[in-house]
């Protein structure tokens, strides 16, 4: 293998870029002597409203924690059902089921695999024929891999049959959908700043915002024990603060972003001209949506292995998003309901490959991985 790796993804790229801002920040958190909460966290939560254009942000210790927050707020807990995809992040469903819901499944578009709305209005209409212990709750639409869900039709639903729209932006900070940025659409929205995504701090953490000022209420005494008064629960809550260091990179970091994602997209451009014709399927952008480009992903229809072995010899890594769709994993394959069947997401599932993409990734690596795909595709043909 050569030695000149490109890695699937390189937080630690942007980190020797900002090294100097981002070590500043840091020894100004932990110079003020306040460790938990504090001016930091209330800090980045105000910067990222304001570039959000929403009020209010509560930031908390994971993208996770901010589903569970998020839908607790929301008034999720025993016998209601919350609707969302299979094609996600199992943290998805796990907020799900912490908060106590019950998750509903339902499929994918073929072209952006995000939330089908045909499928959530099945799905919505078989729960409230079909469960008599089950009352529909609030619908999560996953703007997966920095493409924004198709939120006209997925609210129109959500507002006819009465359930709370929360999005999962956690791929997709940034994205816009007919020209309004995800997480200002529904009730609420959810953002994880795990290290590789499009807003990563140097650890874990994620948010929740909202233009609800009772929502955001909630959720700040639900972070916190249920605290509304110190030491006094009002409502039973949980431990879950975003830590005031990862605040401080957030702040670096979020100063940076609009450039980030503007270099994602050119570097996906890149890619999508080189491998036009290369007989890989390619992202498709709906019309209504202006992508962020978390994640590169290609469809590989002949031997998926084969090909990620071959640019892994050429010194390319790779990646899979994801290896199995949440309802056919060990821990819920017998459990879950899908009501519509998810005959997309399963014939998607053996063919996804995410290629390298952050953004300092160089046009150069962009077209040295595209060589190899190209040449990979010639030796098949």
């Amino acid at each position: 293998m050569t030695d000149l790796f490109i890695p699937f993804a390189n937080p630690h790229a942007a980190f020797a870029l900002r090294k100097e801002e981002i070590l500043d920040s840091v020894a100004r958190s932990l110079d003020s002597g306040q460790y938990i909460l504090g001016p930091e966290v209330e800090a980045f939560e105000k910067d990222f409203a304001a570039w959000l254009g929403l009020e209010h942000v509560a930031g908390c210790a994971s993208g996770t924690d901010a589903i569970e927050l998020a839908l607790r707020a929301l008034g999720v807990g025993p016998g209601k059902a919350v609707f969302t995809v299979s094609h996600t992040a199992v943290a998805t469903v796990a907020a799900i089921e912490r908060a106590g819901g019950v998750p509903v499944l339902v499929d994918i578009d073929a072209s952006t695999y995000t939330m089908d709305p045909a499928s959530l209005e099945e799905a919505v209409l078989y729960v409230q024929t079909r469960c008599p212990d089950l009352t529909p709750a609030v619908v999560i639409p996953v703007h997966i891999y920095g493409h924004p869900c198709d939120m006209d039709a997925i609210t129109a639903i959500a507002s006819r049959h009465g359930l709370a729209v929360l999005e999962d932006c956690a791929q997709a900070h940034g994205a816009h959908y007919n020209g309004r940025m995800v997480g200002t659409i529904g009730s609420a929205a959810t953002f994880s700043f795990y290290p590789t995504k499009n807003l990563g701090a140097l650890g874990d953490g994620g948010a929740v915002a909202t233009n609800n000022a009772a929502l955001a209420e909630e959720l700040a005494a639900l972070r916190q024990y249920g605290w509304k008064q110190r030491y006094i629960s009002a409502v039973p809550g949980i431990n879950s603060r975003l830590d005031p260091v990862q605040a401080a990179i957030l702040r670096v970091q979020l100063r940076y972003l609009d450039a980030d994602n503007d270099a994602r997209r050119r570097l996906a451009a890149v890619y999508t001209d080189k491998l036009n014709a290369c007989g890989l399927i390619l992202p498709q952008i709906a019309s209504w949506a202006a992508p962020v480009f978390h994640l590169y992903v290609v469809r590989c229809q002949r031997d998926r292995e084969s090909f990620m072995n071959f640019l892994r010899q050429k010194g390319i890594g790779t990646a899979i998003h994801y290896p199995k769709p949440v309802h056919l994993q060990p821990a819920y394959r017998t459990r879950i309901l899908a009501p519509t069947g998810l005959a997309v997401t399963e014939s998607i599932m053996d063919e996804l490959v995410s290629l390298p993409m952050f953004p300092q990734l160089g046009a150069g690596d962009v077209k040295r991985v595209s060589s190899a795909v190209l040449e990979w595709c010639r030796l098949g043909a």
